[in-house]
């Protein structure tokens, strides 16, 4: 009789395994995708859209330095990929300290909306960088009216100075926070998106989520208050990331199965669905 417990309890943990390695990868959105002019001779777009469909990503935010990264991407994808194309502020690395101030930029804001190989497409601006009193420029204020007028997203890479200025220059902006602010504690993004209903928080580098590999109780209970608030994002500003992208995606789809699947499923892809009005093929 003991023998045979035994032998039941091992067919039981076998299937258990079989089980949790049957389960299928969750599709993915990429809120933070970057194909920068760097990376484009080691990772031509064949090689990029490979990438993608190795690890199940479906749908992409598109920013790229120049813009002209995100065009050629739209160019050469598969019907199964989603591009979701956002104007990068950046024409080059010069850009980096300066174009919150450029009247350049706003123009050529203008110009890749109204006349870029994007054209009709564009969802958005951004990645762009700003801190502090950098928000308080004329040119900033200029670019977060344009965006109001033509029902654009921001993606703000901020600190929490800027973002809240932001919402003072647009208290209805659509806003999506690169990074969740890198290091913002849980309790404040929470009480942050209870005061800004458009308040999207995107969870690169946010490396705090897991604990000893587990998903840690105050981002479980943050994922459970807000599940529709959240957006993944690989963040390829570097050509190095590429060549980390899937282990980068491994580590969301181990802690995206902690939660429940219907959870998992709104941060993997669902919400970048629901904000864009696209359907994942």
């Amino acid at each position: 009789m003991g023998e045979l417990k035994f032998l039941l309890a091992g067919i039981v943990c076998v299937f258990a395994i079989n089980g949790a390695q049957a389960v299928e990868p969750l599709r993915v959105f990429d809120a933070h995708m970057h194909y920068n002019v760097e990376a484009r001779e080691a990772y031509p777009p064949a090689a990029v859209l490979e990438i993608f469909r190795k690890n199940n990503v479906r749908g992409i935010l598109a920013n790229s330095r120049p813009n002209e990264g995100s065009a050629l991407l739209m160019k050469a994808a598969p019907e199964s990929l989603t591009i979701v194309p956002f104007i990068r502020v950046y024409r080059d690395r010069a850009d980096y300290g300066t174009w919150h101030k450029n009247p350049e930029i706003v123009a050529m804001i203008e110009r890749e909306f109204s006349e870029g190989a994007m054209k009709g497409k564009v969802r958005g601006i951004g990645e762009f960088h700003l801190y502090g009193d950098e928000a308080k420029s004329k040119e900033f204020a200029q670019i977060v009216a344009f965006a109001q007028k033509n029902d654009l997203w921001l993606h703000a890479h901020s600190d929490e100075a800027a973002l809240l200025y932001i919402f003072t220059l647009n208290p209805k902006a659509k806003v999506i926070w690169a990074h969740t602010g890198f290091s913002v504690a849980t309790d404040r993004v929470a009480a942050l998106m209870k005061q800004h209903a458009d308040l999207m928080g995107e969870l690169s580098y946010r490396n705090d989520i897991t604990d000893g590999g587990k998903l840690s109780k105050q981002w479980r209970a943050l994922f459970t208050a807000y599940p529709d608030r959240f957006l993944l994002g690989s963040d390829c500003w570097v050509t190095e990331r590429w060549a980390q992208y899937g282990e980068i995606m491994d580590y969301y789809q181990r802690w995206l199965a902690e939660l429940p699947r219907d959870t998992g499923n709104k941060i993997a892809h669902r919400n970048g669905e629901r904000i864009f009005g696209i359907t994942l093929k």
